[in-house]
């Protein structure tokens, strides 16, 4: 069986720095996000990956059509080996979290949580049903907000916070299977997500919020999937990384 990871999200920012590292050891990676096809970005991507990338709409929101879109990949691509859920959304609005809606909320909490689940609920479904001698994973991008407070964008810190406890059930339940879970959490990341805030953070990077002293970027992501992908962590199922340049050790 080839190895074929899909990633959502994967067409720019963190996805895009995995979906690289990825098909730099031997995958085929099938890119699934709400953008429509012939967007620039998706253009992009899918030039810079060359033929071992593919493109496939889907919002993860809709999710009575997960199955549609993963009938889609497997006709063209086979079956998936290794699932990164990446794709999330910030907070629409920073602010106070005493005025925060429930539009956002329901918002956020949708496509990160909820839509992440059910997607990542029918991959699983399908590895389990379709035994395999090739390793198979699920990797959890969620945040080093899963565990440190944002009270400007409370909804965000829920949605990850959640996604963490996602992946260990994940994790418990997959694991007599012989398919690896593992979650990331991402620190500062210089993405299209985080661009707004670019000014806010350096001069808070610099200032020592980051003992590594500077941005990460989507290749530090990827460089850490490589591993988890490929088998080499398999015992380290139920593993959580962060990817963060020390940004949540606590200290004094």
């Amino acid at each position: 069986m080839t190895r074929l990871a899909l990633i959502t999200g994967g067409q720019q920012g963190i996805g895009f720095g995995i979906a690289e590292a990825l098909v730099g050891v031997g995958f085929r990676v099938a890119l699934v996000a709400r953008s429509k096809t012939d967007t620039p970005e998706v253009g992009a991507a899918l030039e810079k990956l060359g033929a071992r990338a593919r493109y496939f709409r889907h919002d993860l929101q809709e999710i009575d059509r997960v199955g549609t879109v993963l009938d889609a990949i497997e006709s063209e691509m086979g079956p998936v080996t290794t699932l990164v859920s990446n794709a999330g959304v910030p907070a629409k609005v920073r602010g106070d979290m005493l005025n925060l809606s429930p539009e956002s909320f329901d918002f956020v909490l949708g496509v990160n949580l909820r839509g992440a689940f059910f997607f990542a609920q029918e991959v699983a479904r399908r590895m389990v049903d379709r035994p395999s001698d090739v390793y198979r994973s699920l990797i959890f991008v969620t945040s080093v907000s899963a565990t440190m407070a944002s009270i400007e964008r409370a909804e965000y810190c829920i949605s990850k916070a959640g996604a963490a406890m996602m992946a260990e059930l994940f994790a418990v339940r997959l694991a007599p299977h012989g398919i690896g879970v593992f979650e990331l959490r991402p620190g500062i990341i210089a993405t299209e997500m985080t661009a707004g805030v670019k000014d806010k953070y350096t001069a808070r990077i610099e200032g020592g919020l980051v003992p590594a002293q500077r941005w990460g970027q989507p290749e530090d992501i990827g460089r850490v999937v490589v591993p988890m992908a490929e088998g080499n962590l398999a015992f380290a199922s139920g593993a959580v990384v962060p990817v963060d340049g020390g940004l949540s050790i606590p200290r004094l």
